[in-house]
This record gives structure tokens, C-alpha cells and sequence, in this order.
């Protein structure tokens, strides 16, 4: 996967892998020739006494220098350009194919591995780009070119590279060979770290008023420390690599120097050309030591690749169609008419399906509620409609058009859902509400809050509509942020509009004004509601009552209360007989 990443994203930045990879070849090759006019001046002005020759090869060493500088930064530049750009790219297609998941894929993966998919793996990529583009482009022509150098200067005394570098590759080997485990491990631990760290701040009142700080202190504990102790266990091997391969370094040098002190002895080498030697064997353990980190580094980013791979080859299971087929216009249109004919609904794998047989119909102009006890599928219902999950069987009806031949844009542009747990954006006022409906007047927002009952409590707030919102809402009590998101669905104008126990939060006066308020509101639209509460609900147009996913009344609330059982224990556990009549 990591080579497919590569493949895919880089290929806009061709043009600055190209001028790296040559800035790289020139300023590896100025590197490698700066020993041997060390050793020439040594050899021919120092040894000889000649200032001139001095003067002459160190103003050459001194131009080769400058290149080698103005090479290397320029690199840098582009390499870093490359790879930044790389992981910005990678990271906006993550971020884009994760936004086509239905709720079922995201559901799969969990937010908390999808966020350190999409940041800590992305950057663990990233840096093995940068790295490569700065060191491994580097490093086989460091390594070549040492060895051909080192030849150039000495063939004999050049044997001792038949026994460092085996003996460099197999430490390396060994060690890269130990840490790819641990690094898969270390992703999956950090993924429980964000796991934890999100229950632990969405659900701060619920650890403080049930006094379970110390429980979730262990909680975070036990994942910080699997954490620990997997990154201790990977930064041993690293820190034993780096030891190994200075050993290796160091008994290489010495043995140059042994070996080439004899053959200056003998007459066989001069001083220069050991000298030049030494460099040419630093340079190619260099090399190879830029490798070590690669490896290194390397397992991590396959490893994440693979996770980002994962995350990019899941399909979601809502696909737009092929060939959308337009809404009726005319005489034929009715917007806003939803049928559900012959629906079910399993999750896979689920032994029994969620919905089975469900028959309903919403009309423009009137109400149409869903009651039901909890686990009975009504958010499940509500949810096919726009989509967020498909039938598994039956067909949902928008306008005549099966939802699924519509193109998305079409189908949400009809559809308007508050949400059973509503979320508001960090911002302001202004721009939740404006999700509905972008660009949207203040008139228009001033309106949709007056119908929502959300008006006054927004003009107390410091600034109106630019009052600041915290993300979630949080700063918001939970009836004001279902106020403001029927707001912002109003605000929309849609033809359909779904009420997912939206009034649940809302104290008996807010909710009859709201439903008061709705009605001039959304007399051309249909309206369905999903709630628990009966006084939500009672002076609906139709009411549908569900039962373990199948319909099991349909009716108006005199009718339901007369005829069928279910309907009635609903609502004699919430009311009297009396007050239900």
C-alpha cells in the first residue's frame, strides 16, 4: 500500500522530485571529491612544500564546498515542498472518501482510529517521504561512490569493506526484522488512547457525577501504558541499532588504520590517500547508517499505509446511482411525499433484522408520527430516508423515485433532519444555522429561530446571532441546541422534514408554542416526527406505532387509543385515562 500511496501522490510533485534527486546526485558527488583534494593537497603541497599548489586545490575544495551547501538547501526546499504537499494530499483524500461513508463504515472503523488514521499514520508517511527525499536518495550514492572512491585510492586496503558491510546489513536486518510487530501494535494502542481520551472528555458530567474519576484515571492508565510499553520495547531496538553500527564503524577505522599504517610503512600508500580513505570508509557507514534510520522509520510507515490503505479500499455501502433520475415536475410533482413500501433493515451479520415489513406513508400538509418503545427502530427508520443507511430490503419513495436513483445532492436538498442527538458546530450562532442554509439573511435566520422558540435566549447571548458556539454545544444547555438545530433544519425550507425525538428536551409550554408555531410553517411540507412522548404526538394527521421493526397500528390518537393495545400501554404510562381522552 505504501507503494501505491507514493505512486498516486507524488506524481504531481514530479517536476521537484526531479530537481531533488539531481541536487542530490550533485551534492553527494561534491562530497565524495572533497577527500580526495584533502588528500592531493597533503600529498602534492603540503608533503612537497609547494603554498601555490596549497592555494590553488584549497580554492577548488573551497567552490566544491560552497556547491555542495547551495545544493544541499535547495533540496531541502523542494524534498520538503514534495513531502508536505504529499501529506496534505493524502490526508484531504482520506478526509473526502471517509465523508462518502455511510453511517455503517464509520460505525466499522470507529472515530478514534479514523482520526489517528487520518493524522498520526498520514504523518508517519509523510516523514518517511521527507526522509527519503533527504537521506535515502543520498545514501546509495554516497555508498557507491565511497566504494569506487575508496578503490580509487587503495584496492588492497579495501577488503575490510567485505566484512563491515555484511556485517551492517545483518544487525540491520535483525533488528527491522523484530520492530515491525511492535510498531503495529503501537498504532492500534494509539488508537485506544483517542478511544478513552474521547469518552473521557464527551463524557466529563457522567464521570463527576457518579464520582468515577478514579476509574477512568485507570482506564487511561492501563492505555497509557500499553502504550508505554510498546514504544519502550521499539525504542530499545532502536537504541540498540545505533550502538552496533558505531561498533562496526569504529573496528572498521581502526583496522584502516592498522593496515594502512603498514602500508605507508612499506611505501605501498601515502598519508594523503590513507586520509582520503578514512573519509571514503566514514562516508559509506554513513551511508549505510542513513539507512539504519530508514529501516527504522520504514516498518512504522508500512505498517500505517497499510491502515490508510484500509480506510481508501473500504466501499461505502450507499452508492450513488450510476444514472440519477430527476424528481417529477409539473402537474405529477408531489415534494415532500414519502412512502415506505414493504421496508426491512439488518445490520450484516445480525441475526434478526432491525425493521421488517414497514408500510408508511408521509403526505405534503400533514403530520405523521412514530411511536414506539425503545429498540422498536424508529431512528433506524428515519435514517433511510436520507440515506445514512440503505434498505436491505423493500424500496423508500421520495416524490414517486426510489431514493436510491436519486443523485444525493437531489435527495438532501429535499430532506431537512434534526437529528435525535443534535451537534452544533464550534462557531457562532450565524454560521450553525447557516447549514441549512448558506448565505441565509438575518431576517431569515431571526424567523427560523422565532419559530423554533429559540429566539429569546439567542438575543440574551453576547453578541446574537455571532455568539460564539462551542464544539458540540456544550455551552449551550440541551433544549437551547435542539432549538437551534430545528432552527437551522427550518431555515432550509425543504419539502420533508424529519423530526428524530427532536421536542424531547423541551419542557411541555416550548413544545406545544413549537408545534404551534410549526404548523403555518410547514403547511406545504411533510412533517414526520419521531418521538417518545405522547403529548408530542397526539394531534398528529396519522400515527404510526412500531413494534419490534414491524407496524403494528396506524391511526389517528382517538382511533390507536381505542383499538390497539400497544399504542395504549404507551400512553397510560404516561398519562391517566383521563387525561389521554
Amino acid at each position: 500500500m505504501l507503494g501505491t500511496l507514493l505512486k498516486v501522490h507524488l506524481r504531481p510533485y514530479r517536476r521537484d522530485v526531479t530537481i531533488v534527486v539531481v541536487l542530490q546526485l550533485v551534492q553527494t558527488l561534491a562530497t565524495l571529491y572533497l577527500p580526495s583534494l584533502n588528500a592531493r593537497i597533503i600529498d602534492d603541497g603540503v608533503v612537497q612544500g609547494d603554498t601555490d599548489e596549497i592555494m590553488r586545490l584549497g580554492g577548488i575544495m573551497l567552490a566544491v564546498s560552497l556547491l555542495q551547501v547551495v545544493c544541499a538547501v535547495v533540496a531541502v526546499y523542494f524534498a520538503a515542498r514534495a513531502a508536505m504537499g504529499f501529506g496534505r494530499d493524502v490526508r484531504g483524500r482520506l478526509f473526502g472518501h471517509v465523508q462518502t461513508f455511510s453511517a455503517q463504515e464509520v460505525g466499522k472503523f470507529g472515530a478514534p482510529t479514523l482520526i489517528t488514521r487520518s493524522t498520526n499514520d498520514v504523518q508517519q508517511v509523510q516523514m518517511v517521504v521527507l526522509m527519503t527525499f533527504t537521506f535515502m536518495i543520498m545514501a546509495p550514492i554516497m555508498l557507491i561512490g565511497g566504494v569506487i572512491m575508496a578503490l580509487q585510492e587503495d584496492v588492497g586496503l579495501s577488503a575490510i569493506l567485505l566484512f563491515s558491510v555484511p556485517a551492517l546489513g545483518i544487525i540491520v536486518g535483525l533488528v527491522v526484522s523484530r520492530m515491525i510487530p511492535y510498531f503495529r501494535q503501537m498504532q492500534k494502542r494509539i488508537d485506544a488512547i483517542n478511544r478513552v481520551m474521547r469518552e473521557q472528555i464527551a463524557g466529563i458530567r457522567v464521570v463527576r457525577a457518579f464520582v468515577r474519576e478514579e476509574r477512568e484515571s485507570r482506564r487511561f492508565g492501563e492505555a497509557n501504558e500499553a502504550l508505554y510499553t510498546t514504544s519502550l520495547r521499539t525504542g530499545q531496538l532502536m537504541a540498540l541499532m545505533f550502538p552496533a553500527v558505531m561498533v562496526v564503524l569504529n573496528v572498521t577505522s581502526v583496522g584502516v588504520l592498522w593496515f594502512g599504517g603498514r602500508r605507508i610503512d612499506s611505501g605501498e600508500m601515502q598519508i594523503g590517500a590513507l586520509t582520503a580513505f578514512l573519509s571514503y570508509i566514514a562516508y559509506i557507514l554513513m551511508a549505510v547508517m542513513m539507512s539504519t534510520m530508514m529501516f527504522v522509520m520504514l516498518p512504522r510507515a508500512v505498517v500505517s499505509a497499510g491502515r490508510i490503505g484500509e480506510v481508501l479500499d473500504t466501499e461505502t455501502t450507499v452508492l450513488p446511482p450510476t444514472v440519477p433520475v430527476a424528481l417529477p415536475t409539473g402537474e405529477r410533482a408531489r415534494p415532500g411525499l414519502l412512502e415506505l413500501r414493504d421496508v426491512e433493515f439488518g445490520y450484516p451479520g445480525a441475526e434478526q433484522q432491525v425493521l421488517h415489513g414497514v408500510d408508511l406513508v408521509a403526505e405534503p400538509g400533514r403530520t405523521t408520527a412514530i411511536i414506539g418503545s425503545t429498540g422498536s427502530g424508529k431512528t433506524t427508520l428515519v435514517n433511510l430516508v436520507p440515506r445514512l443507511f440503505d434498505v436491505t430490503g423493500g424500496r423508500v419513495l421520495l416524490d414517486g423515485v426510489d431514493v436510491r436513483d436519486l443523485a444525493p445532492d437531489d435527495l438532501w436538498e429535499q430532506v431537512a433532519i434534526v437529528p435525535q442527538k443534535p451537534y452544533l458546530f464550534s462557531g457562532t450562532v450565524r454560521s450553525n444555522l447557516e447549514y441549512g442554509k448558506p448565505g441565509a439573511s438575518d431576517d431569515e435566520l431571526w424567523h427560523a429561530l422565532e419559530v423554533a422558540q429559540g429566539r429569546d435566549f439567542v438575543e440574551a447571548m453576547p453578541g446574537g446571532l455571532d455568539a460564539p458556539i462551542s464544539q458540540g454545544g456544550t455551552n449551550v444547555s440541551g433544549g437551547q441546541r435542539q432549538r437551534l438545530a430545528i432552527a437551522r433544519a427550518l431555515v432550509r425550507r425543504p419539502h420533508l422534514y424529519l423530526f428524530d425525538d427532536s421536542f424531547s428536551a423541551l419542557d411541555y409550554a416550548t413544545d406545544a408554542a413549537l408545534r404551534a408555531a410549526l404548523i403555518p410553517e410547514t403547511r406545504d411540507a411533510a412533517v414526520l416526527v419521531v418521538a417518545q412522548r405522547v403529548a408530542t404526538i397526539r394531534h398528529a394527521d396519522s400515527i404510526v406505532v412500531l413494534e419490534e421493526g414491524a407496524v403494528v397500528g396506524v391511526g389517528t390518537h382517538e382511533e390507536l387509543l381505542a383499538s390497539n393495545e400497544t399504542y395504549q400501554e404507551i400512553v397510560y404510562s404516561q398519562v391517566s385515562a383521563e387525561e389521554a381522552a
